[in-house]
């Protein structure tokens, strides 16, 4: 039974939003029925976790924002090492203010730009993709990104084309009052290759803000795509996020995503293996603080014959902090010498600190291998004994056993400033 319920923005903001971003009429007419499903709805419903309890009330108002500027925010200048080769969007609440494509990249056919100004100069080529991997209709939260979205992310790479440097993106929020919620879509032609890294932050705000995200990947046949992602917002931030990725025939996937925010999150991660010999390894790390409520899923659902997925996950809990990790693998019927492995682990490092670890495995077809672990811990005291007998201190060998155990996805970061910088906000969050 759905329940009509009061929305944060109304029909007219939207459409008079829409109208001055110059969106086509397809995408204004889109916005408002999302919107008017949303009021329809209800929200996920999660594993363990009650997101109804959840402080959901400020997702801001639709703002257009997109202002073009020649030089960087300089809150972002210690993240990034620009010069003529970078090539980075930069969205500062609901607006993308700096974009930068080499003119190498641009002759290869390569699009890189606001999904806003896609829409504008390749509507077709957009709206063949734009909601089908995060369906309008799934949930409330779906319904009212696909309404409020705005800046966002459209990356094209043409068939065969390989790029060797990753395209960079970072998302900036300090002002409350207007919506933060970018759309990512990333296109991959057939055998083609790209790396793409972004990073979310936040500045010292002083009321709540929602961030409503999503993330389409079309990774088309025999096409590879590396998608890197550290989220580090604020206590005032309630992060929800889907990423999903359709992967074809020989298509592979590579999620990395590290999640060092401060406030409340749920995050949902999907791999679509529709593809015969299709791929995808996703791998997370999570460090939890203070009365964080933290509820990750990884998943993969396999359609091709001979498809792999793989999974790893690492939380770390701390203080009061609470992680629901589930992980998920479907392999359906038809999907013959499929194979999935899944592996979650939490380390809880205090006695009021949570951790629940749920691996699941959905079989519909007998050819297949799959398989799991999980693990809830917490820091191994015979290793603390071992490593403190070489003359390590006690704390110190604490610290180098958590790094151990975080390393298979930090070392993965395929950008040495991005992993630097993740290195150092887990120093941060785990020594506060």
């Amino acid at each position: 039974m759905t329940t009509h319920t009061i929305l944060p923005v109304d029909l007219e903001a939207v459409t008079a939003f829409s109208k001055s971003n110059g969106e086509p009429d397809w995408l204004t007419e889109s916005r408002t029925k999302a919107l008017t499903l949303a009021a329809e709805l209800e929200l996920p419903k999660l594993e363990k976790t009650r997101i109804d309890r959840w402080t959901l009330n400020n997702y801001g108002a639709p703002r257009s924002g997109t202002q073009i500027t020649e030089e960087l925010p300089e809150s972002l200048s210690s993240l990034i090492d620009i010069n003529e080769h970078s090539n980075l969007i930069v969205q500062r609440n609901s607006g993308v203010v700096f974009t930068r494509l080499s003119s190498e990249l641009q002759s290869q056919g390569v699009i890189f730009t606001d999904l806003e100004t896609a829409i504008r100069e390749h509507s077709e080529l957009v709206r063949k993709y734009l909601y089908t991997a995060v369906p309008v209709e799934e949930n409330k939260l779906t319904a009212l990104h696909s309404a409020l979205w705005s800046g966002g992310i459209f990356l094209y790479v043409p068939k065969n084309v390989e790029v060797e440097i990753p395209l960079q993106a970072v998302f900036l929020v300090d002002d409350t009052s207007a919506v933060f919620a970018p759309h990512i879509l990333i296109v991959a032609d057939n055998n083609s290759r790209i790396t793409y890294v972004d990073n979310y932050i936040s500045g010292d705000l002083k009321e709540e803000l929602v961030h409503n995200g999503a993330v389409e990947v079309f990774v088309n046949d025999g096409a590879k795509v590396q998608f890197a992602s550290v989220h580090h917002l604020g206590v005032q931030i309630t992060d929800l996020i889907y990423r999903r990725a359709v992967v074809g025939n020989d298509g592979s996937i590579e999620w990395i995503l590290g999640e060092m925010n401060s406030g409340n999150v749920m995050s949902e991660t999907l791999s679509v293996l529709k593809g015969n010999g299709s791929n995808s390894d996703a791998k997370v790390i999570a460090v939890g603080t203070h009365n964080q409520k933290l509820n990750y899923t990884t998943k993969a659902v396999h359609w091709g014959k001979s498809s792999d997925s793989q999974m790893i996950t690492r939380a770390v809990m701390r203080d009061e902090a609470t992680a629901i990790i589930n992980g998920i693998t479907k392999i359906e019927k038809g999907a013959t010498k499929a194979n999935g492995e899944q592996t979650e682990k939490v380390l809880m490092l205090s006695p009021k600190a949570r951790g629940d670890a749920n691996p699941i495995l959905l079989i519909d077809e007998d050819d297949v291998t799959a398989g799991h672990a999980a693990s809830v811990g917490r820091v191994n005291a015979e290793q603390v004994y071992y490593l403190m007998s070489r003359g390590i201190s006690r704390a110190q060998a604490e610290r180098l056993i958590i790094y151990g155990f975080l390393a298979p996805v930090v070392s993965d970061i395929p950008l040495a400033q991005l992993q630097t910088q993740l290195q150092a906000l887990v120093e941060r969050k785990l020594g506060q």
